[in-house]
């Protein structure tokens, strides 16, 4: 016999667990399925970000700056401390902590919202059934009302460099190794090989970053990536090569050897490790019967509407497997968006406010509009920026590094893009996301009191300068 059940979600990342949680609320009869086991056997919750994604790469990126801090900041404030040490295996240990609370923690939320848990792989098949098959290779089948398909997505791994889980690695094994690497390579100046290459640089590796593009971050504002890649590579030491394309690989006894062309020609490298960081794609592999209808697009994304809609009636998928930035928040948005939709609620999500966040430090954030997409589509727009050089916080916190830089229409002032360089870029973002879910105008925000000192003043001069009214730096002279 089969289970019956109002809503199925097949994976519990921060999109399926956020949505099971969220449809069991609302009052539906509601189960989640999830594969993924830990080493010891037992069934992990909360997918890739929870257990190898976004929280353990921030546990390290925190420790790791803390450990630069001590080595290179504290002079600066007076703090004498005599040859800092890192215990890598502490600080993984720490990492893996936070990891084990958080996945219990969601585990104790599904049980606590009434949420059934169901332990292997899901497979959606005809008719809405769902096959959940354990890992001792036992079957059950769940039959369900509506589908919530939610099963994340995996490292690209490319042919010249192959995963060998000791020298070559992903994106996960990254976040394992047990000594600081003298020499780490990592593909990909992006955001996990920025972050990645971050926390190693900081401990002391040499990092070389290999990046095939000849633009640094083409999906940011211009001028916040020229400010950051200036500050990684001149003042942090990262070595970012664009314009670098990997075409080969060799171990050499515990090394690699990477090959790769430039504008130079044909090039080699010699790393102790080496992380492959080229992007992630959607894991939909054993996931969807031939007979389930669910049809995927070009790229292997699973083809959805506005509302996450598949071409199957009553099934819905959200996060990495649909289009869109692979962000863990997009994901739980759009789990909830769904959740609500199957409860009979109107729902939508602007996808217009998503909010990026790079956490390097200095930490990238934008949402909204680039100057150079704005251009692009021909939209009269006006910018205002301000640096935190101007400001007493960052000055008295030592991060006078970056700026904030609004875009805003011309005819109706309306805020259309921010974009923040600088120490705590991440919170600051979500005045911008804040600013853009309301539809305000640059004149909101001027009109609006601040906090002093806080990082945050520099949001309300850069809204300033947009109109040539910034207090603390010169404006520019009108024409």
């Amino acid at each position: 016999m089969a289970h019956q059940f109002e809503v199925v979600v097949i994976g519990s990342g921060p999109a399926g667990y956020v949505a099971a949680i969220k449809a069991a609320q609302l009052g539906k009869k509601t189960a989640i399925v999830e594969k993924w086991l830990k080493e010891d056997g037992s069934t992990t919750w909360g997918g890739t970000c929870l257990n190898v994604g976004c929280i353990p790469s921030k546990a390290l990126l925190y420790s790791s700056e803390l450990y630069a801090e001590a080595v290179h900041g504290f002079d600066t404030h007076g703090i004498i401390v005599k040859s800092p040490k890192i215990d890598v295996a502490k600080m993984l240990a720490r990492k893996d902590g936070i990891v084990n609370q958080l996945t219990t923690g969601v585990a104790g939320l599904l049980k606590g919202n009434g949420v059934t848990r169901f332990e292997g792989k899901g497979q959606l098949k005809a008719n809405k059934v769902v096959q959940v098959t354990a890992a001792d290779g036992s079957i059950e089948l769940l039959e369900a009302e509506n589908v919530i398909l939610a099963m994340g997505s995996i490292p690209v791994e490319i042919p010249p460099t192959p995963n060998d889980g000791d020298v070559i690695v992903d994106s996960t094994g990254a976040l394992e190794f047990s000594e600081v690497p003298k020499r780490l390579g990592v593909i990909g100046a992006g955001v996990i090989g920025l972050e990645l290459g971050s926390v190693w640089a900081r401990l002391g590796s040499e990092v070389v970053i290999l990046e095939a593009m000849d633009k640094f971050l083409a999906a940011a504002d211009g001028a916040i990536a020229k400010d950051a890649l200036k500050c990684f590579t001149k003042e942090q030491g990262l070595d970012i090569r664009l314009g670098a394309r990997v075409t080969g690989s060799e171990r050499k006894g515990k090394k690699v050897e990477v090959t790769f062309q430039d504008a130079d020609g044909e090039k080699k490298e010699i790393f102790d490790k080496l992380v492959v960081a080229v992007g992630r794609r959607p894991y939909t592999q054993g996931c969807l019967s031939d007979d389930s209808g669910v049809k995927l697009d070009e790229r292997g994304f699973i083809f959805v509407d506005d509302q996450c809609r598949t071409t199957v009636p009553g099934v819905y998928a959200v996060g990495d497997v649909v289009r869109g930035p692979m962000l863990a928040h997009k994901g739980s948005e759009e789990g909830i968006m769904v959740a609500e939709i199957i409860a009979g609620h109107n729902a939508q999500m602007n996808y217009d406010a998503v909010p990026n966040v790079i956490y390097t430090h200095p930490e990238i954030a934008w949402v909204g509009k680039t100057e150079e997409e704005l251009k692009a589509e021909g939209i009269d727009y006006k910018t205002g920026a301000f640096p935190f050089a101007a400001i007493g916080r960052a000055m008295a916190a030592n991060n006078t590094t970056g700026q904030v830089k609004i875009l805003a229409d011309v005819k109706t002032d309306r805020v259309l893009g921010m974009h923040v360089f600088g120490a705590g870029a991440s919170e600051m973002i979500a005045q911008g996301v804040i600013a853009l879910e309301f539809a305000s105008s640059a004149e909101d925000l001027q009109l609006t009191c601040f906090a002093h000192p806080t990082m945050s003043e520099a949001v309300h001069e850069a809204a300033l300068a947009v109109d040539n009214k910034a207090i603390h730096k010169m404006n520019r002279k009108k024409r």
